[in-house]
């Protein structure tokens, strides 16, 4: 199984997506702004909280979150981050690095956010190899 991340509105304050699973599209994404990146594809202007991560593909495991007290999906091995996961939120002040999951029918924010974190949740969980590709 593998996750396609597609940013389409690089916005100043933030960036929205549309998020594909096996190239079949689910939802969209909400991020943290997208700054532009050297040539090794490192933010050079990384804000925490503000800067969304790399482009590029990232194994995804899923562990216990101490924020969110339940097994929740990781991405692993982003140069300059840790501790990002996919979850549920609304607006860029909910990211923190973090891809948010929903509707985006407002803007600036996505909204029905818990309900398409469950439904994404439980399509992707158990799944060996996981990958999420953001381009």
């Amino acid at each position: 199984m593998k996750l396609l991340l597609k940013r389409v509105a690089l916005k100043d304050h933030y960036t929205i997506g549309k998020l594909y699973i096996d190239n079949e599209y689910f939802c969209n994404t909400l991020e943290d702004t997208t700054r532009d990146l050297n040539k090794d594809g490192v933010d050079e202007v990384k804000i925490y909280g503000e800067t969304s991560i790399p482009y590029g593909v990232y194994p995804i495991v899923f562990r216990v979150s101490p924020s969110f007290h339940r097994t929740m999906p990781y991405l692993e091995n982003i140069k300059g981050f840790t501790n990002v996961m996919i979850h549920y939120g609304n607006t860029d002040k909910d990211t923190l690095g973090c891809i948010l999951v929903g509707k985006n029918n407002q803007v600036g924010r996505i909204n029905e956010s818990k309900v398409t974190f469950e439904e994404l949740f439980n399509k992707i969980q158990g799944h060996e190899g996981l990958t999420i590709e953001i381009i």
